[in-house]
């Protein structure tokens, strides 16, 4: 099937089997791999992607279902000229990764949360990413660098 969207602001298409999963659509037909496959069972979070500007784990959405959408993954958040997404910079000033491999999914579900959660506390920053696993912290770092991303955010 040919599927249409626009990804990352570009106008892009794939011809994919219907059973294509968003994820791989992303990864092995655009080779945009920074939105990484963690479980296939959209249970850690790390394929999360944005769909029409809201968090969505890619392993749990076929690319037909994009058809005509807006996704935006992270090699999307930063501006043109290189310069990162006040969530990204977060993430590196408190340190709030290691390995780094469920991080762009972190990053994309912290930025959705800010965008919806603007004044989300400590307790509700930790609920609303419940949905994204990281094996290597213990989630203080990643909670600091939601709370100094959703500061900046709020103020660009």
């Amino acid at each position: 099937m040919q599927v249409q969207f626009t990804v990352n602001g570009r106008a892009a298409s794939v011809d994919v089997p219907p059973n294509t999963l968003l994820v791989h659509a992303l990864r092995e037909h655009l080779l945009l791999t920074g939105t990484h496959v963690g479980c296939d069972t959209s249970q850690c979070g790390a394929c999360t992607v944005h769909v029409n500007g809201r968090a969505v784990k890619s392993c749990a959405m076929l690319a037909v279902q994009a058809q005509g959408a807006e996704v935006t993954t992270i090699e999307g958040m930063a501006a043109a000229d290189g310069t990162m997404h006040p969530m990204q910079a977060a993430f590196k000033e408190c340190h709030g990764l290691q390995c780094g491999f469920c991080t762009p999914g972190m990053v994309m579900s912290a930025v959705d949360l800010c965008q919806n959660h603007p004044n989300a506390g400590e307790g509700e920053i930790r609920e609303l990413l419940e949905g994204n696993i990281c094996r290597c912290t213990g989630y203080q770092n990643i909670v600091r660098a939601v709370q100094v991303g959703q500061k900046a955010m709020a103020s660009a």
